[in-house]
């Protein structure tokens, strides 16, 4: 029996003056009782118990050491009721990762608008494209965009990030509108050399012949970038067509700075999810504020101005 758990045995023999008693109070047998007792007296070296017809008394040695032991306990459950209520409150530190773009658009406005809700709440978001090990950078959640890779960390589905291509009038104007998938050989496009781009787009036609049909096209161009932001501003100064997340393009497209191009044609969605390091005893902290972000991506989010859902 390890020291914690004989210090609760002695604790509850000395409260109950009986070693059986004891012993029923903590689940366990009379002799396993009486072994721990025995077992910290031979490691401390004294007596802490008389034994009698009667029962069981302290030592003068063993009241002291039950005010020790009784000081501990306190400690250790000021300890336990600590962590559980930060466990199980919708307060506290939550670190987040996201990608620059989407946080910058999209995560920062939701949780500003959380936090005043929810006064409690201290958010430190972290941006960063490049993949991150949750567990090392010590975050509680990132959002992540794409299939899941790694089956041991604990995933909630957010909703879909679709697609959509764009110019420019002045290109169009220039080079002339893409009817179909074929036509982009002759285009300048505009590469995003991040995760989701290469050198290929792929489009399935809603219409026509090649309707339900997912083509592979590669492209080329003068400008190519891993942020989103600067792929924007290259097809808004007319340098090609680009391929952007609807989130990015949207206030672009209302500002007529750039268009919609090939809009009979469907791009790849991403799936989103809110990933976490473990799928088992989630902090209340985290399971609500994703049922916060699942809340404000329902829909068409992309379609309309972000802005804070009601904060559970």
């Amino acid at each position: 029996m390890d020291r914690v758990n004989a210090i609760q045995v002695f604790i509850r023999v000395v409260e109950t003056c009986s070693f059986s008693k004891a012993a029923a109070e903590l689940g366990i047998t009379q002799p396993t009782a009486t072994k721990a007792i025995a077992g910290t007296e031979e490691r401390l070296g004294v007596r802490l118990l008389h034994r009698s017809t009667r029962g069981v008394t302290p030592t003068e040695v063993g009241t002291q050491y039950y005010a020790r032991c009784k000081a501990i306990e306190r400690a250790i459950d000021e300890a336990e009721n600590h962590a559980s209520q930060a466990h199980n409150g919708a307060g506290g530190l939550l670190r987040i990762s996201t990608s620059v773009a989407f946080g910058r658009r999209i995560l920062v406005p939701l949780a500003l608008g959380y936090m005043q809700a929810n006064p409690a709440v201290l958010i430190d978001i972290s941006f960063d494209d490049r993949y991150v090990d949750l567990v090392e950078q010590g975050m509680d959640l990132a959002i992540r965009m794409g299939q899941m890779a790694d089956s041991s960390l604990g995933a909630r589905y957010l909703g879909s990030n679709p697609w959509v291509m764009v110019a420019s009038q002045a290109y169009m104007d220039r080079c002339g509108q893409p009817a179909e998938a074929a036509d982009l050989a002759r285009h300048a496009c505009i590469v995003y050399s991040s995760v989701q781009g290469d050198d290929r787009w792929r489009l399935t036609a809603s219409a026509g012949p090649a309707a339900g049909r997912a083509v592979s096209v590669p492209v080329s161009g003068p400008f190519r970038s891993n942020n989103l932001s600067a792929i924007l501003a290259a097809a808004s100064a007319g340098m090609g067509l680009a391929i952007l997340p609807w989130y990015v393009a949207r206030e672009a497209i209302l500002a007529g700075a750039v268009q919609v191009v090939m809009a009979d044609h469907g791009l790849p969605a991403q799936e989103m999810h809110a990933v976490y390091p473990s799928p088992k005893l989630v902090p209340q902290k985290v399971t609500r504020f994703i049922g916060y972000l699942q809340q404000a991506l329902a829909g068409d989010w992309w379609q309309r101005a972000v802005q804070a859902a009601p904060a559970p």
